[in-house]
């Protein structure tokens, strides 16, 4: 819903609007028969069937089986600048965008394995990547790590973080970062035409803690080749219990298997 142009889904040979995606996948789904309720799960009781799920308006439905599929929120810097030019020079996903940034100047912010892929990622399509770390040592594997330091179109900026994303108005497009040191203070600006936050996602689950197995990121557990949880009838699908390739095509993948796995359950 926060991506502009999505370059990778199949079946359209050009690139499609984000929001125009979910509109179409809404109305066919409401085609085929499907109600769509407009309120948010703030609690579940798993612990006997019919399951039980309460919503923020105080209404309560019941199932037989139930499927998760809340997805994963990227977490981001929390500056206004960040919310301003967010679609128009600032993403969270270099498997989504980098290809709009073929031959121009990227940065990453970011020091885990995700920054590190990304940054590795965009090497193929920008003339050069900068990762900047508020810390003096990356979190990543320590294998990826030696790809990053050795690869010549990437340069670390360490122990700074992003102050404010600056840019022209009219096309909105970022052309510089300010950056400050968090050691001393001092702050200085760089050449950019792209920004990709890499510090992580947050996969919506909160309502879920108790009642079935997360990871320690709060990822849903399935079981291996299948979308089958803790709890017999409970299936989950997409980025609340994927957090390696969080792709559009593979959410909708693992959506189909649910839907199997969940006719198998309750035929049996």
């Amino acid at each position: 819903m926060i991506t502009t142009d999505v370059e990778n889904y199949p079946g359209f040979r050009q690139a499609i609007q984000g929001p125009w995606l979910m509109e179409e996948m809404r109305a066919q789904a409401e085609h085929v028969g499907t109600t769509m309720v407009e309120e948010q799960i703030e609690s579940v009781d798993l612990s006997k069937r019919p399951f039980t799920l309460r919503t923020d308006f105080g209404n309560t439905f019941t199932c037989d089986s139930l499927i998760v599929c809340t997805g994963a929120q990227a977490k981001w810097l929390g500056i206004p600048s960040e919310e301003k030019f967010r679609g128009f020079g600032v993403s969270g996903c270099a498997t989504c965008d980098g290809f709009f940034f073929k031959e121009k100047k990227i940065a990453v912010v970011g020091g885990g394995n995700t920054a590190v892929e990304e940054a590795l990622f965009l090497t193929n399509f920008a003339s050069n990547v900068t990762l900047i770390h508020r810390r003096d040592t990356l979190r990543a594997e320590k294998v990826t790590q030696e790809r990053l330091l050795n690869h010549p179109k990437i340069s670390v900026i360490w122990n700074h973080t992003v102050k404010e994303i600056l840019g022209k108005e009219d096309p909105r497009e970022v052309t510089e970062l300010l950056l400050e040191n968090t050691v001393d203070g001092s702050t200085q600006n760089i050449d950019v035409n792209g920004l990709f936050v890499a510090i992580g996602h947050t996969p919506m689950s909160d309502f879920l803690k108790g009642h079935i197995e997360l990871d320690d990121a709060g990822y849903i557990i399935t079981k291996p080749g299948t979308t089958q949880t803790s709890v017999p009838g409970v299936f989950a699908a997409g980025d609340v219990q994927d957090h390696i390739y969080r792709q559009a095509v593979t959410a909708a993948g693992q959506g189909c298997m649910a839907a199997l796995d969940t006719e198998r359950f309750l035929n049996h």
